[in-house]
């Protein structure tokens, strides 16, 4: 079977506003919209450290000092590039400092207010949206995810993430299973991994057989253009992260009681098989990255800074326009003198200690 070789993402990191229709409305805050922000800003507080593993057990120091030898590896070579009047496009720009929490607070919520318009008009036009979050462990693909969910109604984005198979899904046709959550009109489906943990940690680990692993690159692309040309609209994102940045995410997880449960057997066995993943990942993309439905790649060791990204480059995917919503008028509210009810006293009910 002859490969392709895949292409990188050019439109990932886009620094302004999303182009959009003429019709689509700029990032603008109203009164109207003070909830979304407050939800937005919500979930800004969220530092979720999502996903695994990483190539070696090092200490904090080491990861640390491995860090900063890198940067200066990389300041040094841009030195280089420069004097010679050529620049690289793989790695080629020094770290950046952390994005600032206000910044970042204060373009999510311009960002969700636009994700709601989005939704909207996905209801309005009965669209059906698949975005796929793949990416190693500890790769922030979760937090991202409830980073977009936050501003928008469960009941039109839901997520899914499913779990090991059980001993019937194993003897299905192996698509079978995601196709059952696949979006209705007007809906709009998160993915926290996909069907393509048959190209990762299935082949990986062994849980898949070598025909069963060939027979999936050969028939998801297949799959997914069949997705396409019955009117869904695909989106795969992978979310990379370094060695380094992923050390310290896992060493964080040991550290903190609430994060432990991330770190589940299949995290743990990963950490020695960081190569084998290397090699699947580009494996996977030399299949699988196609012209109808391509890989967006995110740069996400600055959790904050791939979140915006990710998110403005979604939004620019989709020629979206803001639907006019009707104007709500609150009707009075019923009281109790006039309906002559008297409420029991509040000392017959069981009232929760006020601790705080």
């Amino acid at each position: 079977m002859a490969k392709t070789k895949h292409r990188r993402d050019e439109g990932a990191a886009i620094p302004g506003v999303p182009p959009q229709d003429a019709g689509a409305a700029p990032l603008t805050e109203s009164a109207e919209e003070a909830p979304l922000v407050a939800a937005a800003m919500a979930a800004a507080d969220a530092d979720d450290d999502d996903d695994d593993a990483a190539p070696r057990r090092v200490t904090r120091r080491g990861v640390m000092a491995a860090e900063a030898a890198r940067y200066a590896d990389r300041s040094a070579h841009d030195d280089e590039s420069a004097a010679h009047g050529r620049s690289d496009d793989v790695d080629a720009s020094p770290r950046r400092k952390k994005l600032k929490a206000e910044v970042y607070e204060a373009e999510l919520a311009k960002l969700a207010v636009e994700l709601h318009k989005l939704e909207d008009w996905v209801t309005y036009r009965k669209l059906r949206i698949v975005v796929l979050f793949e990416g190693r462990d500890a790769a922030g693909k979760g937090g991202a995810i409830k980073t977009i969910t936050a501003a928008l109604n469960p009941r039109v984005a839901r997520v899914v993430a499913l779990g090991v198979p059980t001993e019937r899904e194993k003897t299905q046709w192996y698509f079978q299973r995601y196709v059952a959550h696949l979006p209705a009109g007007g809906e709009i489906v998160f993915f926290d991994r996909s069907w393509y943990n048959r190209a990762g940690v299935e082949h990986v680990m062994g849980f898949c057989t070598e025909l069963e692993y060939q027979e999936f690159l050969r028939s998801c692309p297949e799959f997914e253009r069949m997705l396409i040309r019955s009117g869904i609209l695909l989106f795969k994102y992978w979310f990379s992260v370094s060695e380094e940045e992923q050390e310290r995410r896992f060493l964080a997880r040991l550290d903190d009681p609430t994060k432990r449960w991330k770190l589940s057997p299949i995290d743990l066995a990963s950490r020695t098989r960081w190569v084998d993943y290397s090699r699947a990942k580009d494996e996977m993309f030399a299949y699988t990255d196609i012209k109808q439905s391509p890989w967006f790649v995110v740069d996400a060791d600055d959790k904050k800074r791939a979140r915006l990204n990710m998110i403005r480059h979604l939004l620019a995917q989709i020629p979206y326009e803001e639907v006019p919503s009707p104007e709500i008028v609150l009707p009075p509210r019923q009281t109790e003198k006039r309906e002559g009810y008297m409420r029991p006293p509040i000392t017959d009910m069981n009232w929760i200690p006020e601790l705080y």
